[in-house]
């Protein structure tokens, strides 16, 4: 069973170490679009795709981003008592408070899918004048939500052998 668990630890890490740093990068891809809109008002006509595509990268950017984040432990934490709780003791709760955002996640998710369907099966598109269809981007939303909840699986499974004095 262990070898099992350290093997999808192992998996979503590096999985999303990937996608993670591919993520990076779209901030860039972000401040192109936003320098592109910035000059076009400024010297040509405006054009019309660049908020809601700027807007899309950072959904991007954010939601395939956050597990990565959740691994690297770079999440902010409100450090009141934590900080001079013992090892074991920070562990257990860390695995406690995973817990709700596994639950969280998952309903986040249900939610998420419901929408890329109902997105999908209509065609839905976005009130703006550009009008872009929101299925891709819900894809993406849906994507990193499951990603953040396997990241958030394997986090409690390291906080619960951390919490029996083990390391996996």
């Amino acid at each position: 069973m262990r070898s099992s668990i350290r093997a999808f630890v192992r998996g979503v890490d590096a999985f999303n170490r990937r996608v993670g740093r591919f993520a990076m990068y779209l901030i860039f891809a972000m401040l192109a679009v936003l320098l592109y809109s910035s000059i076009s008002k400024t010297f040509f006509t405006p054009s019309i795709w660049t908020l809601e595509s700027a807007q899309f990268l950072m959904v991007a950017y954010f939601l395939l981003g956050g597990a990565y984040s959740m691994q690297l432990d770079a999440h902010v934490r409100m450090d009141l008592a934590y900080g001079r709780w013992s090892p074991r003791t920070r562990a257990v709760v860390d695995a406690i408070t995973v817990l709700m955002l596994i639950f969280y996640l998952v309903m986040l998710l249900i939610g998420g899918i419901s929408s890329t369907e109902y997105a999908i099966e209509y065609k839905e598109t976005s009130y703006s004048a550009w009008s872009p269809y929101m299925a891709p981007i819900k894809i993406v939303m849906c994507f990193g939500i499951a990603l953040m909840l396997l990241q958030a699986i394997a986090t409690f499974f390291k906080d619960v052998y951390a919490a029996r004095g083990e390391t996996l």
